[in-house]
């Protein structure tokens, strides 16, 4: 079995002889069990590692996300990006709002689902990816951060324009998406319109580029209602 790679198996088999012997399988039921093991326990560790190399700031399912709490987004609506034929599609999806609506959670939710039926994600905030592209050439971390995000089908960019850049700092980020068109889907989350990210990209022709690579077939979902943050904080009073 170790010679074959079957690891996962070899690592289990007294308790798959065990079960096999319990319950009077045949040889090849006996050689089923054994085979879907390895498979199951495959794919498991995929998404293991999927997981981790996305990066996310933390686990939030589409489960735990509240549509109840989201008055501008219909269930129809809801269950047609969560489907997520549109990643097949190479469409982008721009979910905007104020702070504390549920934004990152929806992305990070919809990521999560993604990689569960074998797509590669990479989550990176705004802030992050100006300082990993900044410092590609001096840094490994940075390469490989990078390396992940042009191989993943699906990139989230979280808080897109929550803060002005420079004119080197945009046309970074401008090549980052052009990079990424047509190869990626790119879902971000922003709580400015497209209408004013010009004034924090400054310089009017990565504000060009940035905008028809992400609006040029993407979905934009306006997110309201109260924030979640002051409605569920915690408090050290009673």
């Amino acid at each position: 079995m170790k010679a074959v790679r079957l690891v996962e198996s070899y690592d289990a088999l007294p308790q798959l002889i065990k079960k096999a012997e319990t319950q009077e399988l045949s040889y090849s039921q006996f050689l089923l069990s054994v085979m879907t093991y390895e498979q199951q326990r495959r794919s498991e560790k995929v998404i293991e590692k999927r997981l981790k190399w996305a990066s996310f700031p933390i686990y939030k399912t589409l489960e735990e996300f509240s549509l109840q709490e989201q008055p501008t987004l219909k269930k129809q609506s809801f269950n047609q990006l969560t489907d997520l034929a549109w990643l097949d599609q190479l469409y982008n999806l721009i979910l905007l709002g104020p702070t504390g609506v549920g934004k990152t959670h929806l992305a990070i939710g919809i990521g999560i689902k993604a990689i569960q039926e074998g797509y590669k994600v990479a989550f990176i905030s705004m802030g992050e990816l100006i300082h990993v592209l900044k410092t590609e050439e001096m840094t490994r971390k940075s390469r490989l951060r990078l390396k992940r995000i042009r191989e993943a089908n699906l990139v989230i960019l979280d808080d897109l324009m929550f803060m002005a850049i420079d004119r080197r700092e945009a046309n970074l980020l401008s090549i980052a998406i052009n990079e990424l068109y047509n190869q990626s889907s790119i879902l971000l989350t922003s709580n400015k319109g497209p209408g004013d990210w010009g004034e924090l990209l400054g310089d009017p022709a990565p504000t060009a580029a940035i905008l028809g690579r992400l609006i040029h077939r993407s979905e934009v979902i306006q997110l309201g209602g109260d924030s979640y943050r002051m409605k569920y904080r915690s408090t050290i009073f009673h």
